[in-house]
């Protein structure tokens, strides 16, 4: 049952979590931020094309119009299984 629990807390965290650290990276709902680190990587990796379809262009769309419900299952999903495997390793130290 601990594996259960950690995986929904860590889950339900992470999905919480997403949209600030996008924030945070510099991918706002106008643009990507002016000094931001996002910027950061935009400028030394893309320049002024940012490639369709790429993680950047993914992590803009989502900073830009929010995650959506099948980001979120993937976020939740991701982290709900590290919890889980967090909490097995955890238990199997102890």
């Amino acid at each position: 049952m601990p594996y259960a629990g950690a995986a929904v807390a860590t889950g339900a965290i992470a999905v919480v979590a997403a949209p600030v650290a996008l924030s945070a990276a510099g991918f706002t709902a106008g643009s990507v931020a002016g000094g931001s680190a996002a910027a950061f990587i935009q400028s030394v990796f893309y320049g002024g094309s940012v490639a369709s379809g790429s993680l950047f262009a993914l992590a803009q769309s989502a900073g830009a119009a929010g995650i959506g419900a099948a980001g979120n299952a993937v976020i939740g999903g991701i982290f709900g299984g590290i919890g889980a495997l967090g909490a097995g390793i955890f238990v199997c130290l102890n």
